[in-house]
């Protein structure tokens, strides 16, 4: 009788936290999350196997804090019980919503951000258990490599991306964060060799180009110590890369606007005057065609 009764009990607690989950849901989605979490709470009291609900409990806490009041107990309190739930979630399989575990440690990572817990160095081991999980989803090797880079360990950061890069030497997105990296570094002669290596696995793509050129831009406009011989042969290069995104997409005004800007650096440097002029023209006339695109993109956007 005790068994009969106690499985009673057990059923009747189920179906009651079906409904309190019913209702934190509707709470949830109103965005009234002191309201959900107090709701999520008696789902999983009544009814811990119901393991979707740690991850909503989590983020019902997470919403609720404030980084503007860290170091106020309470709000500090919201997101002590974040993270615990988003732990729990975590560490378990969710059979009707696979991706909430994965999702779990996604926030769990931001939750260890500086506005936050502001702890990097759990953010690194959630980062590396999501790595173990799925070792193909690159955007993990890049808040890694983050980390890293921002803790000052620059070779880590470095490794962590070349993994990436060999996880999948087809992503031009690997790429752009290698460049990315190396560009924060001062290491112009890396930059370029890795928005090379994105143009070579994207060569249809305009933004690849448009991209490689602002780089030489910003390389000869900013680099005070460039000879004039390599300002010419970075301003050439900058120009064909230009010219390759122009001609994928006709009406990229970025990439027209740096074509100008690239011919004005290149009058800066020409002696002789009849070609100065010719491409200080040049340039005028590629800023209006730029003006001009611009302006009727802008306009077609707010119709």
């Amino acid at each position: 009788m005790i068994g009969v009764a106690a499985s009673g009990c057990a059923k009747v607690n189920m179906l009651r936290a079906k409904a309190a989950f019913k209702d934190a849901n509707a709470q949830y989605s109103a965005m009234n999350y002191k309201a959900a979490a107090d709701k999520y709470e008696q789902v999983v009291t009544l009814d811990p196997t119901l393991v979707d609900a740690y991850f909503f409990l989590g983020n019902s806490y997470d919403n609720l804090y404030n980084s503007a009041k860290k170091g106020d107990p309470i709000n500090d309190g919201f997101l002590t019980k974040a993270i615990a739930n988003y732990k729990k979630s975590s560490e378990v399989e969710h059979p009707q919503s696979p991706t909430l575990k994965k999702l779990s440690l996604q926030y769990l990572v931001a939750a260890f951000r500086p506005d936050k817990a502001d702890d990097p160095a759990q953010a690194m081991v959630i980062i590396q258990q999501m790595i173990t999980i799925d070792a193909k989803d690159v955007t993990n090797y890049y808040q890694l490599a983050r980390l890293f880079e921002d803790a000052g360990d620059v070779d880590m950061a470095e490794a962590t991306l070349l993994k990436a890069k060999d996880v999948n030497p087809n992503d031009g997105t690997v790429y752009a964060q290698l460049a990315a990296f190396y560009g924060r570094q001062g290491d112009f002669d890396k930059t370029i060799a890795a928005l090379n290596q994105r143009v070579a696995v994207e060569p249809t793509n305009p933004e690849a180009h448009h991209t490689l050129a602002t780089y030489y831009w910003d390389e000869v406009y900013k680099n005070l110590k460039l000879k004039d011989a390599d300002k010419k042969k970075y301003i050439q290069a900058g120009i064909e890369a230009s010219d390759k995104a122009i001609a994928l997409k006709e009406d990229y005004f970025e990439a027209i606007t740096y074509k100008n800007l690239l011919l004005r650096l290149e009058a800066l440097l020409e002696k002789d005057p009849a070609r100065q002029q010719a491409l200080l023209k040049e340039a005028d006339q590629l800023r209006a065609r730029a003006q001009e695109l611009q302006k009727k993109q802008a306009a077609t956007k707010s119709e």
